[in-house]
C-alpha cells in the first residue's frame, strides 16, 4: 500500500472515532442567561404613576461609590407591576394628607450589585466615608450588612423611597468635591434633599438608620412611621436596618435576580 493510501486512510479512521465519540457524547444542558429585556409584568414607575418624584441616585455620582452605577443607562424606576400599583395606591393616600413619595432606587440589576462588591473591596476608595459611612470601617461593610453580593432589588419589587413635603421644593445640586457632611448631621448640613426630615440621609450607613432606632424621636420618628405604616398597610415590608427600603409581599419573583440594564429599552412590551 502506498504511503499515500496509508495517509488517507488514517485520516478516515480518525474521522470515524471522532464522529463516534462526538454521537456517544451526553448533550449539554443549556443554563440559563440573563436576556437583555425584563420580564413583561416589569413596567415603569412613571407609566402607573406620574405624580411620585424620581431621584434616582444609582444614576448619578451622589452615592457612597461617588460615580454612576453599573447598569443604570437613564434616570428611570422599574418594578414589577404588582409593587408599582402598590406605591400608586400609596401615593393616593399621602397625596390626601399634603405628601408625596419620593424614590431613590427600585429595581437594580446584578451589575450594580457587583459593583457595590467591587467597591467594597477596593480599601484604597474612600472618596464618600464623610458622608455616607463615616463611623463604619470599610473593612466592616460586609460583616456588618450594608454591603452584600446579592440584592432584592434585583427581584423587581423593592424599592428605596422618602416622602416629600407639599409643593416640593427642588433639591439643590450635588457638587461633586465639595465639602461633605456626615448622613447623620442635622438636616440642613446634610447634602440637599427636598426630603421631610427621616433623622438621616438615604443610604447612610449607621445603625441611625435603622427604622425604629430609639435615639431617633419626634418629627423624625413621625415622619418614618408615616412612611412605614401607609406603606405596610399595602403589601410592603421593611427592612428593619434602613428606614427608606421596603419589599413589596408576596413578590412575583422571589427566588430570580435580574440582570438587565435600568433602560426604557428594557421594557420590550410596550411599557
Amino acid at each position: 500500500m502506498t504511503r499515500i493510501s496509508l495517509l488517507a486512510r488514517g485520516l478516515l479512521t480518525a474521522a470515524a472515532t471522532l464522529l463516534a465519540m462526538t454521537a456517544a457524547a451526553p448533550t449539554a444542558t443549556a443554563r440559563p442567561t440573563t436576556g437583555p429585556t425584563a420580564p413583561e409584568d416589569f413596567v415603569a414607575l412613571r407609566t402607573v404613576d406620574r405624580t411620585i418624584l424620581q431621584e434616582m441616585r444609582y444614576f448619578t455620582p451622589h452615592n457612597f461609590v461617588g460615580e454612576r452605577i453599573d447598569g443604570y443607562r437613564q434616570p428611570l424606576c422599574i418594578l414589577t407591576r404588582p409593587a408599582a400599583e402598590a406605591l400608586h395606591r400609596a401615593q393616593t393616600k399621602l397625596l390626601r394628607q399634603g405628601y408625596t413619595l419620593k424614590v431613590y432606587d427600585c429595581y437594580r440589576p446584578q451589575r450594580a450589585v457587583d459593583h457595590f462588591v467591587r467597591w467594597a473591596k477596593d480599601l484604597d476608595d474612600q472618596a464618600m466615608k464623610d458622608e455616607f459611612y463615616p463611623r463604619v470601617d470599610k473593612t466592616r461593610l460586609f460583616a456588618d450588612g450594608y454591603i452584600a453580593e446579592k440584592s432584592g432589588h434585583s427581584r423587581g419589587s423593592t424599592v428605596d423611597l422618602t416622602i416629600v413635603k407639599l409643593p416640593a421644593k427642588p433639591t439643590g445640586p450635588y457638587v461633586p468635591g465639595r465639602p461633605l457632611a456626615p448622613c447623620y448631621a442635622p438636616q440642613d448640613e446634610r447634602s440637599p434633599d427636598n426630603s421631610v426630615d427621616m433623622g438621616t440621609a438615604f443610604d447612610c450607613f449607621d445603625t441611625l438608620s435603622h427604622t425604629l432606632d430609639p435615639r431617633v424621636q419626634g418629627e423624625q420618628r413621625a415622619n418614618r412611621l408615616l412612611l412605614k405604616n401607609t406603606l405596610e398597610a399595602l403589601g410592603f415590608v421593611n427592612l428593619a436596618e434602613e428606614w427608606w427600603h421596603f419589599t413589596y409581599k408576596p413578590e412575583p419573583y422571589p427566588d430570580t435576580y435580574f440582570d438587565f440594564p435600568v433602560s426604557a429599552k428594557s421594557l420590550s412590551h410596550g411599557h
